[in-house]
C-alpha cells in the first residue's frame, strides 16, 4: 500500500492513499464485518417452529416461555419471589403483572420484557 503521510506541528496527521487502494480497504472491512456478524448472528438463540407457533396462535407468552425453559410454575415463582397462584393468573390473563415482575421474569426466563407482552 502506498501512502503519503502529512504532518501537522510536526506530529503524523493525515495519510493520503490512492483511491484504488482506498476502495480495496473499504472492501476488506465491509468483508470483516460481515464474518464478525455471522459470527455473532450463529450464537444467537434460535427457537422451534413450535415455540413460534404457540405464541402466534395467542398463548400466553409467560407460559410459552416458561415451559420452553423447562420451568414448573412453582420453580419460576420461587425465583422470582411471588407465589406459584399469582404466576397462573398472569399465565391465564386474570392479572398483570408489576413492571417490577415483569423484569424478574424476563431474567429468569433469559428474555426480554417485550417478549412477555402480557
Amino acid at each position: 500500500m502506498s501512502a503519503q503521510i502529512i504532518e501537522l506541528n510536526g506530529v503524523p496527521a493525515f495519510a493520503v492513499v490512492p483511491v484504488a487502494e482506498w476502495h480495496a480497504l473499504l472492501a476488506r472491512l465491509e468483508e470483516v464485518q460481515d464474518i464478525a456478524d455471522a459470527k455473532s448472528a450463529r450464537e444467537s438463540e434460535t427457537f422451534p417452529a413450535e415455540f413460534a407457533d404457540r405464541l402466534l396462535s395467542g398463548e400466553s407468552p409467560l407460559r410459552v416461555w416458561r415451559e420452553y425453559r423447562g420451568l414448573t410454575l412453582q420453580t419460576l415463582a420461587e425465583t422470582c419471589g411471588v407465589t406459584r397462584q399469582m404466576l397462573s393468573m398472569i399465565e391465564h390473563g386474570k392479572a398483570k403483572p408489576s413492571a417490577d415482575l415483569l423484569g424478574k421474569l424476563a431474567g429468569a426466563l433469559d428474555c426480554d420484557m417485550d417478549d412477555l407482552h402480557v
